[in-house]
């Protein structure tokens, strides 16, 4: 898999949701420590919550990136998409980790600047993916993976992850982890 068609994926979705919309929106709108409440301490709490949030949404958007080159053999992106559907990592616990992670990146921006435009942009992309993912993505995947993904979609939540993984030989969680 080329880093190029990564890259080329990762430039035109992720970075634009988590990069390119909030810089904009932060240099249109006011903004501040606290969404302007709290003084200090809400501030301080808020970069660190944001901060965590932030961290854990970008280590799982690498891992989900990495899982698509490497076992789907594609990329992200709808116009360059696997050739394998990818059910490893983070896949046994929730059927979308890409977008749980752009969420918890963009939800971390929120709390770290005291944007309530980005607490709206963080709604607003949540809102946009839970209506994309049902009605436009996994009738695809259903299309290009038939029973394999019913299977998986059956026994592995949309958004919620799962307490244990999912394995497809038994149905059933794993023991490893």
């Amino acid at each position: 898999m080329s880093v190029g068609r990564q890259l080329r994926s990762v430039m035109a979705l992720p970075f634009n949701a988590i990069v390119t919309v909030p810089a904009i929106l932060l240099w249109l709108t006011p903004w501040g420590p606290g969404f302007g409440r709290g003084g200090l301490v809400v501030a301080i709490v808020g970069a660190a919550l944001g901060l965590c949030s932030a961290l854990l949404g970008l280590t799982l958007m690498v891992k989900t990136i990495r899982l698509f080159s490497r076992l789907g053999r594609g990329t992200l992106a709808p116009w360059d998409p696997t050739v394998n559907l990818v059910i490893e990592g983070p896949y046994r616990y929730v059927r979308n980790p890409m977008i749980s992670g752009v969420a918890l990146v963009l939800l971390g921006e929120a709390l770290a600047t005291g944007s309530l435009a980005l607490l709206g942009w963080f709604g607003l992309f949540v809102l946009v993916n839970a209506i994309y993912m049902p009605v436009f993505e996994e009738p695809g995947l259903v299309d290009r993976f038939g029973d394999e993904y019913r299977d998986y979609a059956k026994h592995v939540p949309r958004w919620i992850p799962r307490r244990a993984p999912w394995s497809p030989a038994s149905g059933s969680p794993r023991s490893d982890p």
